[in-house]
């Protein structure tokens, strides 16, 4: 069954994009989280600015320029929307990540060019400008289904070891998503029944950053998302809810991460509600590409 999508990871909205989110077929659940398709067009020198704090996941994303894998963030960053565009993007489950790189870490806070001319190609085509008569919604899901056949291929020529390793892979992202209970490294490792060696390799392997990152990044998504509803919530007991040492530990990492004090955050944003569009997506920095979805 496909997952719901899930807009955690955005910290400020995005109203002027027009952003599609599909449901990844069942049988590439496995792989593939969903699919997204932001289309934007803005006036002449209008420039859109959002603030995201990703999942730590990884992206494979076609634009009109080319296809590229973009890997898993540390830090929030601000996307910078203008003009015209488009993005075809695949939110990768930790499963799908070595079908694209045998080297997530390496493409921690980067992105790199995948050569596939006939998926950009084929999805150019699907993309391209409304024809009369044309339906938008089927333009869109033409251009997701040949990403996702892309990775059925892929996926295809894997070996069994990666796969197997794979569905543990996805079962500690979950784990730590849902976040109950799960405090540190070896509540994690004890859930997954393995050793917290085992666990750091896992995450090394297929997701590109070490266990405690990853628990890092869910609970300052969650401080995030609970600041922006209740600006005066009691930061004390939200880190203590949270896992956090104290509040001082809530504040200062919250602070190194996002560049503002939870407070001033939830403040600034204070009413606002994240926009329809994934977490975790991540297309290329540059102005004129896409949100930060």
């Amino acid at each position: 069954m496909s997952e719901p999508p899930t807009t955690r990871g955005h910290l400020t909205p995005g109203p002027r994009a027009t952003v599609t989110r599909l449901p990844a077929p069942d049988d590439v659940t496995h792989l593939v989280r969903q699919l997204w398709v932001p289309e934007w067009e803005l006036p002449a020198g209008a420039r859109v600015e959002q603030l995201v704090l990703g999942y730590p996941v990884s992206n494979v994303v076609v634009e009109p320029e080319g296809v590229a894998l973009h890997g898993p963030t540390t830090r929030a960053s601000t996307r910078v929307l203008s003009g015209r565009g488009w993005a075809v993007g695949a939110l990768l489950r930790p499963a799908g990540v070595l079908l694209f790189t045998d080297s997530p870490a390496g493409l921690l806070d980067a992105s790199a060019p995948l050569e596939v001319p006939g998926l950009h190609r084929a999805v150019l085509e699907a993309m391209a400008g409304a024809a009369p008569g044309r339906d938008p919604a089927a333009r869109r899901e033409r251009a997701a289904a040949l990403l996702v056949d892309h990775v059925r291929a892929r996926a295809a020529a894997a070996s069994d070891a990666a796969a197997r390793d794979g569905v543990l892979a996805n079962r500690m992202v979950d784990l730590v998503e849902a976040g109950t209970g799960v405090r540190g490294p070896e509540d994690l490792a004890r859930e997954l029944h393995v050793s917290v060696r085992s666990l750091q390799r896992l995450a090394a392997r297929f997701v590109g950053m070490p266990p405690q990152l990853l628990l890092r990044r869910r609970r300052l998504q969650e401080a995030a998302e609970r600041m922006r509803a209740d600006p005066a919530a009691d930061l004390g007991a939200l880190a203590a809810e949270l896992g956090f040492a104290d509040q001082s530990h809530l504040t200062r990492e919250f602070r190194s991460v996002l560049g503002a004090t939870p407070r001033g955050y939830g403040r600034s944003r204070a009413g606002q509600e994240p926009p329809p569009v994934p977490h975790g997506a991540v297309p290329p920095r540059r102005g004129r590409r896409g949100p930060g979805m």
